[in-house]
C-alpha cells in the first residue's frame, strides 16, 4: 500500500523496439567485396602453391610465345607485313589468346566457384566477373610485355597506334566475356559441351588470321572468313602496329553484336536455371 506521503512513481519511458534489418536486402558494395574476395582466392588457389606464384601467370605465356616466334621466324623469314616475324606473329596471337583464355576461365566460372556460391552474399554474376577481371588483366600485361619485349630487341620500325591496339584488346575481351557467359551455361547444363567446343576452338588457329592477313585469302574464301569475328580483332590489332595495314574489311560493329548476343542470351539461361544448375 503506497503512504499518501510518497512521491508519485515517475512515467515509465515506452518501450524501445529493435530495428531488425530486413531480410534479402543486401549490404552496400557487397558485390564489390565479393568479386574482390574471388579474385584473391583464385589468385591464391592457383598460383599460391607453386614457387613464383602469379608470376608464372605472366610468365608462362611470354615464354610461350617467346619459343614459338623464334620457330616461326626460323620457318618464315618474311612476313605479310612489317620486317620482323615475330611482331607479325604476336600480332595475331595474342589477341587470339586473350579470347581463347579468358573464354575458357569465364565458361567454368560456375564450376570453379560452385562451393562458394551456396552463400547469399556471392551470386553467379559476381564468378564470372572475378575471373573474367583478374584474365582480363592477365592477358594484358602478358601483351604489354610481349610487345614491349619485342620492340626493343628487334628492328621493327613500327608506329604504334594505341587507339586501335586499345580497341582490339577491348574487343577481345568482351567476346570473350559474352561468348564465355553463353558456354558457362551450356558447359554447366550440359558438360559434353566442354569437350565439343574444344574441337571447334582447334581450327580456329587458323581460321583467325594468325599466320596470314585476311586480304591474303583468295576471293571465294575469304567471304567465308569474314565471319569469324576473331579475323576482325586481329585485323584491328595489326592495324594498330603498323602504319601502312588499314584492315578496311573489319567492323566493331559486328565483333560487339556477336559478344552482345551472346552475353545476353546466356545471361538469361543463367537467371532463370543457375539455382537448378548448381543443385545437380
Amino acid at each position: 500500500m503506497v503512504s499518501a506521503d510518497s512521491p508519485p512513481s515517475a512515467a515509465l519511458p515506452p518501450p524501445v523496439e529493435p530495428r531488425l534489418r530486413r531480410v534479402g536486402r543486401r549490404r552496400p558494395f557487397a558485390s564489390f567485396r565479393s568479386i574482390g574476395a574471388l579474385i584473391l582466392r583464385e589468385m591464391s588457389s592457383s598460383y599460391g602453391r607453386t614457387p613464383g606464384g602469379y608470376a608464372w601467370a605472366i610468365l608462362e605465356p611470354v615464354g610461350g610465345i617467346a619459343i614459338l616466334s623464334f620457330i616461326f621466324s626460323v620457318l618464315f623469314r618474311n612476313p605479310q607485313l612489317g620486317i620482323s616475324f615475330p611482331l607479325f606473329y604476336a600480332t595475331g596471337m595474342l589477341p587470339f589468346m586473350m579470347f581463347s583464355t579468358v573464354n575458357t576461365k569465364v565458361a567454368q566460372a560456375l564450376n570453379y566457384s560452385r562451393p562458394l556460391l551456396a552463400y547469399p552474399s556471392v551470386t553467379y554474376l559476381d564468378a564470372i566477373l572475378a575471373r573474367f577481371i583478374l584474365n582480363f588483366l592477365t592477358e594484358l600485361m602478358v601483351a604489354y610485355i610481349v610487345f614491349t619485349g619485342i620492340i626493343l630487341m628487334f628492328d621493327t620500325r613500327v608506329i604504334l597506334d594505341f587507339p586501335s591496339l586499345g580497341l582490339a584488346f577491348a574487343l577481345a575481351g568482351a567476346l570473350a566475356l559474352g561468348v564465355g557467359v553463353l558456354n558457362c551455361f551450356l558447359m554447366t547444363a550440359f558438360p559434353l559441351w566442354q569437350q565439343a567446343w574444344s574441337i571447334l576452338m582447334r581450327p580456329m588457329f587458323i581460321l583467325s588470321g594468325i599466320m596470314f592477313i585476311y586480304d591474303a585469302v583468295p576471293e571465294p574464301v575469304r567471304d567465308w572468313f569474314w565471319y569469324n569475328p576473331l579475323i576482325h580483332i586481329v585485323g584491328i590489332t595489326r592495324r594498330g602496329i603498323y602504319a601502312s595495314y588499314d584492315a578496311p574489311y573489319a567492323s566493331p560493329l559486328y565483333v560487339m553484336s556477336i559478344a552482345g548476343a551472346c552475353g545476353l542470351a546466356g545471361l538469361f539461361l543463367l537467371w532463370r536455371y543457375h539455382r537448378l544448375l548448381l543443385q545437380r
